[in-house]
């Protein structure tokens, strides 16, 4: 990373001289990807003029889709209720009607012109609900294209795909249908299709978003970093480097801030180890955490199909983190709380239909439940505000508008479990017009 936001000239030369070779700039933040075999590198580099800091690009699991309570829902075969929405599963998506989306539709805002850039996983490419919506697709996972590769008995269901079908699935008839069905997709893979991936492609993500134009910036990833530098690498070994941690931190947050200053909002889930901020701050979540960044919690109702009309559908879902101020806003997020395995009248069990409903298998749809499935919705509710301002909205034009017209749930003001509030659709569109 060089002292300011350009590189050190012929830093490419300089690099091989030290037996080093870049992999990737990152030119617009002043920062650089090296490969070295020499232990002694980071020191020999660390002496370049300009360069300020030399970071370990620590590889982690961001999110484990493996340990997720998912139900595939490719068996399902009903019409909706009276919804006013002709996809057959649209009155399964109880988290559009927390947030009011449908009334926002209504009201004209569908986040046309609008594109949400999804940092994820890899992703089905050619969903029916989602192909004539994405607008470019790019990987930075060395070896794994953006397209998700199903490995049968082991993982076949995609995280990204789930992601980006609850901002933007269309309007078409078919499944399900996302908060802002006429947005455009840039979908960019920086995670293995097994959640792990390094901080670097994150960071090259978020510039290749930039790049490519995005109003909006999801990221349902998060990795909580100690704060006193201690943590295992790959390979098991104690690292104890507070300083490495915090140089780590600093390149995030010059890549976050950069994003912001060229005018995308940047969103990302808060993260589901029950942690409380306010009195366990030994973990930094990042990018939640990360400078600009609107952090989304979770909320979920308990049995929701068994009385949809009456059930409370802002609970506080089990799993969440939360704190003052690590979160910012809260979304819907499902939960798999439900204390029984009954099944609903659909044969489908109760705890599952508690879940988020998306676009996460190959031609068909999944539950899934996490603040992974909160932060697409809020960043849903994001689009839909740029597009009624008619395009391209200062981050914290949008910020303000999601403040202004978040529902003030729990305790009055800001609070540790839902932030401003739990996101509104028709509230923030409203506000406006």
């Amino acid at each position: 990373m060089s002292s300011s936001n350009s590189l050190p000239s012929d830093l490419e030369g300089q690099v091989k001289f030290l037996k080093g070779n870049v992999t990737g700039l990152l030119k617009e933040v002043g920062m650089a990807t090296v490969t070295s075999t020499d232990p002694d590198f980071a020191a020999k580099a660390g002496k370049i003029q300009g360069v300020s800091a030399v970071i370990r690009d620590a590889e982690i699991q961001w999110l484990n889709p493996d340990n997720e309570k998912t139900f595939d829902a490719a068996a399902l075969n009903v019409n909706p209720a009276s919804s006013g929405d002709s996809e057959p599963y649209f009155f399964l998506q109880w988290g559009h009607t927390a947030i009011q989306a449908p009334a926002a539709w209504n009201a004209g805002a569908r986040g046309k012109g609008v594109k949400v850039a999804v940092l994820d996983t890899g992703f089905f490419l050619d969903h029916p609900d989602l192909k004539s919506n994405i607008a470019s697709s790019a990987s930075f996972v060395p070896g794994e294209p953006a397209q998700f590769k199903s490995i049968p008995n082991v993982r076949t269901s995609s995280h990204g795909s789930h992601v980006a079908g609850t901002i933007a699935a269309a309007d078409n008839g078919l499944g399900v249908i996302g908060v802002a069905p006429d947005a455009q997709l840039i979908l960019v893979k920086v995670l293995r299709d097994s959640g792990s991936g390094s901080f670097s492609w994150m960071m090259q993500g978020i510039l290749h978003a930039v790049a490519e134009g995005a109003d909006v910036i999801n990221m349902s990833l998060g990795a909580g970093l100690p704060r006193n530098g201690k943590f295992l690498d790959e390979n098991g070994n104690m690292i104890n480097d507070t300083k490495a941690v915090q140089e780590l931190l600093n390149a995030i947050s010059r890549v976050t801030t950069y994003a912001t200053q060229q005018g995308v909002t940047v969103i990302s889930s808060a993260g589901n180890d029950g942690n409380n901020g306010n009195k366990d701050q030994s973990l930094v979540y990042i990018p939640a955490s990360a400078p600009n960044v609107i952090s989304i919690s979770s909320t979920a109702p308990t049995g929701w199909f068994n009385n949809p009309l009456t059930t409370n559908l802002d609970g506080v879902a089990s799993y969440t983190n939360f704190g003052t101020p690590a979160v910012s806003f809260a979304a819907p997020g499902g939960d798999f709380s439900y204390p029984t395995n009954e099944l609903s009248s659909l044969g489908i069990p109760v705890w599952a239909l508690d879940m988020v409903l998306s676009t996460g298998t190959e031609r068909g749809y999944n539950w899934n439940a996490g603040t992974s499935m909160a932060s697409p919705h809020a960043a849903g509710v994001a689009a839909l505000i740029i597009g009624q301002n008619g395009g391209s909205m200062d981050p914290k034009k949008v910020e303000a508008a999601l403040r202004a017209s978040a529902d003030d749930l729990g305790k009055p003001g800001r609070d540790p479990y839902y932030g401003h509030g739990r996101v509104n659709a028709y509230k923030a569109v409203s506000a406006i017009q």
